[in-house]
This record gives structure tokens, C-alpha cells and sequence, in this order.
């Protein structure tokens, strides 16, 4: 299956999130918290703590401050009770935005995300507005280069819902979140390596800015992605 330009868009938001890489480890440590209060601190029966805690070793974060974090969540140590709030609006040019939260304070957080959209030209939108434009899925996406019959072959193998190939040579694969662990774990025993692996909502159809809109667009996600409550902001904008 073809697609529009898929590498451009991952390099953008990499850059982008490696100039802010100092609020790694805040976001990291709240989804640790929530992830271990609602399903345990087993990492063996909790996937979504195993893949929080994969996050927090990418970002270089010590053991002993992990199992601090989960101790909290789970009522060894005490800590501060987070909540998920997800807010679904719009952007420039109708853009569909979701915005992921874990907040001690909804009251706050409801107020920031609001100001945030409306005073760069977006504005919330009701629950499901736009959640439906989105797709929730594992997501791997490999540079130019690879080597995609291999790639494909592997994946379908693997249980892979889609295996996509980009106008400018990245290859993104796509399945079930809850197929995600082994298809990372196939990827990595054939030393496959994605430049991005995530379980997220990827949009079903993209929208594409001009520079002065894309401009506009990229103020608006700097500034949601400043706010301490934020965790994800998913989009269907091209940049």
C-alpha cells in the first residue's frame, strides 16, 4: 500500500521533541503512576507498564527511580494521584486535534488546554468530535533504505494489519496494540530497527498546511506540549 510523505512528518516531530527533552522524564514518570495503579506492578501481567517502563530506560531514567514511581502507584510509598483526561478540539484549518492528559487538578488543566487552543486560532471541541478520525494501533516506522521485502514478509508473518510504503521511502507497519511487544520483539531478533515504535492513534486521513497555516499549527502544538498536564497530543496535520 502507497502512502504521502511519512519521513518528513517523523523527522519534524523527532527534532521537535529533542529540542524539549528535558519533560521526558515528568511525562514518563505519570505514566509509570497511572500505569501501575490500574493494572499492578507486575510488569509480567501489566503491558502498558512495560511499555512506560521501556520509555522511562530509553530516556536514561535509573531503576531506582522507576520502582520509586511504581511503589507510589501502588500504595508502597505515598504519592500524588493522577487522573487521565483526554480532550478532543480543533486546530488551523480544521485540524483534528486529541490531547492526553494526567493531572491532580482537572479544574487547572481544562482551563490551560482551553486557553492554549483558543488563543492561537483552535478551540475544544465536545467528547468524540474527533476521536473518531483516529485509529488506535501499534506503529513502527523505518527509515529509507530498509530492506522492505524482508520487512513486509516479517511483519505480514508477525500478524501485522498493514504494511505501508511512503512516496519518499519510509516504511511504516502497523497492527493491533495488542500485537505490538511481539511484533517489536520479531523486528528486533531479525535487527530490524524502526526509528519510531509506539502504540498510538494514528489519523485516518491527514490534512495538509501551508506554510503560514503549518506555521500557526506548529505554535499551537509547542504551546500544548509546554503544559506540565500534557502527555500526548495527536493530530492529523501535515507540517
Amino acid at each position: 500500500m502507497a502512502g504521502h510523505s511519512k519521513w518528513a512528518n517523523i523527522q519534524h516531530r523527532k527534532g521537535r521533541q529533542d529540542e524539549k527533552r528535558g519533560k521526558v522524564w515528568t511525562r514518563v514518570i505519570r505514566e509509570i503512576m497511572v500505569a501501575a495503579r490500574g493494572g499492578g506492578a507486575d510488569l509480567t501481567a501489566n503491558p502498558r507498564l512495560r511499555l512506560a517502563v521501556d520509555k522511562a530506560k530509553a530516556a536514561n531514567m535509573p531503576a531506582d527511580t522507576i520502582k520509586r514511581n511504581i511503589d507510589k502507584a501502588t500504595g508502597n510509598l505515598e504519592g500524588v494521584h493522577y487522573e487521565e483526561i483526554r480532550y478532543e478540539g480543533y486546530g488551523v484549518g480544521g485540524v483534528a486535534l486529541m490531547v492526553d492528559t494526567m493531572t491532580d487538578n482537572k479544574v487547572r488543566t481544562v482551563a490551560e488546554v482551553r486557553h492554549a487552543l483558543s488563543k492561537h486560532g483552535g478551540n475544544l471541541g465536545s467528547d468524540g468530535s474527533v476521536s473518531y478520525q483516529f485509529k488506535h494501533c501499534g506503529q513502527f516506522v523505518f527509515a529509507p533504505g530498509v530492506n522492505e521485502d524482508r520487512l513486509m514478509e516479517l511483519a505480514l508473518d508477525a500478524g501485522a494489519d498493514d504494511v505501508i510504503n511512503s512516496d519518499d521511502g519510509a516504511v511504516e507497519v502497523l497492527c493491533s496494540p495488542s500485537l505490538f511487544e511481539s511484533l517489536q520483539s520479531a523486528f528486533d531478533a531479525a535487527q530490524l530497527v524502526p526509528v519510531l515504535a509506539e502504540v498510538t492513534y494514528r489519523p485516518e486521513t491527514t490534512v495538509a498546511l501551508l506554510a503560514v497555516d503549518a506555521e500557526k499549527m506548529q505554535k499551537i502544538l509547542d504551546v500544548l506540549d509546554e503544559l506540565d498536564d500534557v502527555q500526548e497530543v495527536y493530530h492529523n496535520a501535515e507540517l
